[in-house]
């Protein structure tokens, strides 16, 4: 899978921002099988980033092309079947359903990639096994985002898309965290954007950007 942004420049974003940006108004490749880190402060727009390449921020001056489309004439029903079978994407907030257990909000996923490992493998190497049938609204910030993440890796995608994935990890899970993303991220060859508000300088990635 191939996403390329021409001269993308996001409406909500100041113009001092854009101005400052390695990345609005600038050309970016992402490909598969290849690790890409956006970095930058609050407010420059690493979550409007991955919103727009997700499909769900239109808002925007310039190209975004996915295998070599325009999304402008993308229409809802395309956007559903990428979202469903091609992009994967951990949101900031994490959108973890509070009242429902953690196996539950991962039993809501209709796009399960069956070659992935199951949900109680991941649970226990990120240390969260004990944990899959408890509310979600009960489990620390940390918690969340592992059930998140495992959530994501267990979809069918091509390119997936991290927003502040570690933000409430310490490094020991973080590290726990990278190396299960890199094993699903090898087994489907697919290409990563992970986000971050300053740059990560212990994990490997192939292209950095600063926003």
């Amino acid at each position: 899978m191939k996403i390329e942004l021409h001269k993308v420049l996001p409406e909500p974003i100041p113009q001092k921002a854009l101005a400052a940006s390695g990345v609005w108004g600038s050309k970016l490749l992402l490909h598969s099988g290849k690790r890409h880190l956006v970095s930058g402060v609050s407010g420059r727009g690493k979550s409007t980033l991955l919103h727009i390449i997700y499909g769900i921020r239109k808002d925007f001056k310039g190209q975004l092309l996915i295998d070599g489309k325009d999304s402008s004439a993308f229409l809802e029903e395309d956007w559903v079947h990428l979202r469903s079978r091609q992009v994967a994407l951990l949101f900031q907030d994490l959108r973890l359903f509070p009242n429902l257990t953690a196996r539950e909000n991962m039993e809501l996923l209709t796009a399960r990639d069956d070659a992935s490992p199951a949900t109680e493998s991941m649970a226990e190497r990120l240390g969260v096994a004990e944990y899959l049938d408890k509310p979600c609204g009960i489990l620390s910030q940390g918690q969340r985002q592992r059930m998140s993440l495992i959530r994501a890796l267990s979809r069918s995608f091509q390119i997936l898309l991290l927003d502040e994935p570690f933000s409430h990890l310490d490094d020991e899970n973080t590290q726990k965290a990278w190396t299960l993303i890199e094993e699903e991220l090898e087994r489907k060859n697919a290409a990563l954007l992970l986000s971050s508000l300053e740059e990560v300088s212990d994990l490997a990635f192939d292209h950095k950007w600063k926003l």
